[in-house]
């Protein structure tokens, strides 16, 4: 899970990042990632999907309901 993130994140792209999200929150559970997240289980569909456009802190409650953890690095120049 964390490296398919990972990867979407370097990417860059932010649909991209949503379709991951939503992906392993599809292969989670979505009812058990909507009901951590309190959030609701349609809303999580669309948002986590290729076209969606979740809030930022949707996405860090997905992200904490999967038992991941975002961290910055400093990119080298």
């Amino acid at each position: 899970m964390a490296l398919y993130l990972e990867a979407a994140l370097d990417d860059g792209d932010p649909a991209l990042v949503a379709a991951v999200l939503g992906d392993i929150a599809r292969a989670k559970g979505m009812s058990e990632i909507a009901r951590e997240t309190g959030l609701g289980r349609e809303s999580l569909y669309k948002a986590l999907s290729p076209e969606g456009n979740p809030e930022f802190a949707a996405v860090l409650k997905v992200i904490r309901a999967l038992g991941l953890r975002l961290h910055a690095t400093a990119e080298h120049a």
